[in-house]
């Protein structure tokens, strides 16, 4: 389907992925989440010995990760979809993924309880932002620490291994192999074969 200048009309969703004003009312973004909802419901009522459900569950729900994610429900996100996960990458209870735009992160990144992780943002300006919003991507490397109850903000970078402390709340690009803490977060010193003795991460 085109326009009168011949441009493609794009889909919600498309607009969405691309960090574009959307509508979240649109019906096939409903239908997305619900879905979504759905899994995140049926993984988290799951037992600690229904390790095969729950793969089944993952694997079904995000977007590339779910064969080898270590994850700890409860955990809930937008789409799931979205979210494409390295390898063994580990979420301790109760963390948030808004995945409107993607979620990146490489192998070996570990999240501590109650992290959450917004790609979803709203306009400043009060009327437009009754029926429109839209997101940034996140990126988050390998070997990343994050501690628990930290916020990540939209549109923001974590470099690998780089560890953030619990309770930061992340909004700006933070680099590789350093430790990062506060709020708004900022880098605190870098990490040397020393910092293990000194380990402010958390869980």
């Amino acid at each position: 389907m085109t326009n009168n200048d011949n441009s493609e009309v794009r889909s919600e969703a498309e607009k969405m992925l691309a960090g574009e004003l959307y509508d979240a009312l649109d019906p096939v973004l409903v239908k997305y989440r619900e879905r979504a909802r759905d899994l995140c419901q049926n993984l988290n009522a799951t037992r600690e010995h229904e390790q095969e459900t729950r793969r089944r569950i993952l694997t079904d729900l995000l977007g590339s990760g779910g064969e080898s994610v270590w994850m700890q429900p409860p955990f809930y996100c937008d789409y799931g979809s979205n979210i494409h996960l390295g390898e063994r990458v580990y979420f301790n209870f109760n963390c948030v993924v808004l995945d409107v735009c993607e979620v990146k992160v490489g192998d070996f990144t570990f999240f501590g309880p109650a992290v959450q992780i917004y790609t979803a943002t709203h306009p400043m300006e009060a009327q437009l932002r009754r029926t429109q919003e839209f997101g940034k991507p996140i990126t988050i490397g390998s070997d990343v620490w994050v501690g628990g109850g930290a916020i990540i903000c939209p549109g923001v970078t974590i470099g690998s291994e780089t560890v953030i402390g619990a309770g930061s709340v992340v909004t700006k690009d933070i680099p590789n192999n350093v430790f990062a803490a506060g709020n708004p977060c900022r880098v605190i010193r870098e990490i040397t074969k020393t910092s293990n003795l000194n380990s402010s991460g958390d869980s």
